[in-house]
């Protein structure tokens, strides 16, 4: 048995069957094609920054270190920047901005990796993975030819895509692809971002700046996972009809909400609900809600994936039982 304590940022002790690290797509299809884990599950790591193990992994544990940052094209306006799937996603995103490419600066300091980044559509202060995706190449699991995936074909939506839906299981996305924009198109509506460079008045940041804003917001409300177990967001930020919308808003006034683009509906941040619900810092032994963050759960040192588990479902059932409102795990549960 293989430990995978060292493999999740939650720092949970789980044990797996076998567990190989490849670093290119064609060491796995030689390894599929050995027979030689043909009667285990394989079970796919990136950073392993948004699982939540709750058991032994009766698998092969397979972890991605596919490297590489490649320029493969470029214009006059923009730049198409490859990631291998194993690239660690900030260091990915710090290249760029020390290029004077824009787009990705806001997502500055999420963990994890490059193949991970389009499951879920990552996104954070204002902005999204599909903003800037350009393409990704995916091995086909069952017939072991790599495809290549146009954003139509990922189906991305709010944390989720095709990856993580209907091809679910089907595909081992071995690189991305972005398209950067040379000219600085900075966003900073997001509140926190305007409130930073303000304090340090700044009125027409670059994207060194913008970077940095963000990354100093990241670390003075989220644990960093080397010093608290953690995967960051537990939960996605609830979208509700227009008329849910308004029942939540006439009864809490002031509760923060932000329109969804192309939709009447209206996304209502989880962490307000959670923090209001008194869960906010709240300890169970090893398993707790992190003090400066609701949204992020915690593992202080021994907690196990069950007993984080527990927690979070208690907290949906609070946050349903005062406010009528469904929360839904961003995490992926083992």
């Amino acid at each position: 048995m293989y430990s995978l304590r060292a493999y999740n940022t939650f720092g949970i002790e789980a044990e797996a069957s076998q567990f190989v690290e490849i670093s290119s797509i064609d060491q796995y299809i030689s390894l599929r094609k050995s027979g030689e884990y043909a009667h285990l599950p394989h079970l796919f790591l990136g950073g392993g920054s948004n699982v939540l193990l709750t058991k032994a992994q009766e698998a092969l544990v397979v972890k991605i270190s596919i490297p590489g940052i490649t320029l493969l094209n470029e214009d006059a306006d923009f730049v198409w920047l490859k990631g291998g799937a194993g690239v660690v996603w900030d260091e990915f995103v710090q290249y760029s901005v020390n290029q004077g490419w824009s787009g990705l600066e806001n997502l500055s300091l999420i963990p994890g990796t490059v193949g991970a980044a389009p499951m879920q559509n990552i996104g954070a202060y204002g902005a999204e993975i599909k903003d800037t995706f350009a393409s990704l190449e995916a091995l086909n699991l069952e017939t072991l030819e790599v495809e290549v995936f146009d954003a139509k074909a990922c189906d991305f939506g709010y944390r989720e895509s095709f990856f993580k839906r209907a091809g679910k299981g089907q595909y081992l996305i071995s690189s991305v692809t972005f398209k950067l924009s040379k000219q600085a198109s900075v966003k900073t509506s997001y509140g926190a971002i305007q409130e930073v460079l303000a304090t340090k008045g700044i009125t027409q940041p670059s994207i060194r700046e913008v970077a940095d804003a963000v990354i100093e917001i990241r670390r003075s409300k989220l644990p960093d996972p080397k010093e608290i177990g953690n995967s960051g967001s537990f939960f996605k930020n609830p979208t509700v009809s227009a008329s849910e919308a308004a029942r939540l808003i006439s009864a809490y006034p002031g509760i923060p909400n932000y329109p969804v683009d192309g939709s009447t509906d209206v996304k209502f941040p989880a962490g307000w609900f959670i923090e209001k619900a008194g869960w906010k810092g709240y300890r169970k032994g090893d398993a707790g809600v992190h003090a400066k963050q609701a949204l992020v759960l915690v593992n202080y040192g021994e907690a196990t994936g069950g007993e984080i588990l527990a927690l979070s479902e208690e907290i949906k059932k609070s946050i349903k039982d005062t406010f009528g409102v469904s929360l839904e795990t961003e995490v992926n549960i083992l």
